[in-house]
């Protein structure tokens, strides 16, 4: 930094004066350019996390996010920080809630057209009850997106846009690795009955599975202690079973244990990863997963509505826009597992 104490104001300075009175307006111009270019340029506040953004410039909207979130289940951690980044890229105020009763998830779209949310965007794990809610919304001029689940429902529901994965065709690329691998007896667990993305995951899973036996196990993913006791008996019981697919990495988590408890040589694949998961695949103990990509899920689904509302544009072409199935196992699990330890995959 330059001080201008003692420099001469007189008329008729010399020329020292003068060169050194211009060096300091040329310094004083630079530090007005840096300035100006940090507050649009330079590192960006990433402090959301999930990487640096921008700042969309437009006015305000308000996006309720309802889903059908599992009290302490980490895969919507992910789909929420997604949303969030979006949100604020895309200066929306984000209001996020969830149940996983389909009666109180309707109503909590029921709260969001009273709120008179600019955007809604949703989780249809039991279309036929959220059906009525959504109805409404649309009927309010509210545009409605969907993601993760109701992909075989969206559509005639009336819903704009949809994120996510065929649950059916995911299924089915487990089904026919698993028979490739030579894989005899498959056990596949569903931790909800009657949810309609774990459903068709499963039946996916006997579609495309030609190797042999196939069967389907029910748990109850809100009492996790049940859920081991229940898998660990199943192994003692049918000891020919070789492998255990779970439909969440939760489950993954507890059927290791469970594999443990039972003396059981089964392999163990999943559907959906978290970052407790990525140490078990790298160790062995999970031989792979399929990822649907739950950040991306809840990014495209706010973002999606932004951009309606501010442009008109929609996404998919009127098809939905699949975030998955891709697998993880030991080839890319290294690469997985950075952006999984910043909490984003």
């Amino acid at each position: 930094m330059f001080s201008t104490q003692g420099f001469s104001t007189r008329r008729g300075r010399g020329p020292r004066a003068r060169r050194l009175a211009g060096l300091v307006a040329i310094v004083a111009s630079a530090a007005v350019v840096a300035t100006a270019c940090s507050s649009s340029g330079g590192k960006p506040d990433d402090s959301a996390g999930g990487g640096n953004v921008g700042n969309a410039g437009t006015g305000e909207l308000t996006i309720a996010m309802i889903t059908h979130e599992v009290p302490g289940d980490s895969f919507w951690d992910l789909v929420r920080k997604g949303a969030e980044m979006a949100a604020k890229k895309d200066n929306v105020k984000l209001v996020y809630s969830s149940d996983p009763e389909a009666p109180n998830q309707a109503n909590l779209v029921q709260s969001a057209i009273d709120s008179k949310v600019d955007g809604i965007a949703v989780t249809l794990a039991k279309p036929d009850a959220m059906a009525p809610a959504v109805r409404k919304a649309l009927d309010a001029g509210i545009p409605v997106v969907a993601f993760n689940s109701g992909f075989d429902n969206w559509k005639q529901m009336g819903v704009q846009q949809y994120f996510g994965q065929d649950e059916t065709i995911a299924g089915r690329a487990v089904g026919e690795r698993l028979t490739r691998e030579g894989r005899k007896n498959v056990l596949c667990v569903i931790q909800e009955q009657g949810q309609v993305a774990l459903e068709s995951r499963c039946a996916g899973v006997k579609q495309g599975f030609t190797g042999g036996t196939y069967q389907v196990l029910y748990v109850n993913s809100k009492d996790m202690p049940s859920v081991e006791a229940t898998m660990t008996a199943k192994l003692q019981q049918d000891p020919s079973i070789d492998t255990v697919v779970t439909l969440g990495a939760p489950i993954a988590q507890t059927a290791v244990q469970s594999k443990g408890n039972a003396g059981s040589n089964t392999e163990i694949v999943t559907f959906d990863t978290n970052a407790a998961l990525v140490p078990l695949i790298e160790g062995g103990q999970v031989k792979w997963a399929v990822d649907q990509q739950p950040y991306l899920q809840g990014y495209l689904a706010v973002d999606s509505l932004w951009l309606y509302l501010t442009n008109g544009n929609t996404i998919g072409g009127g098809n939905a826009v699949l975030t998955g199935p891709a697998f993880i196992d030991s080839s890319n699990i290294s690469k997985v597992a950075a952006y999984a330890k910043a909490g984003t995959r």
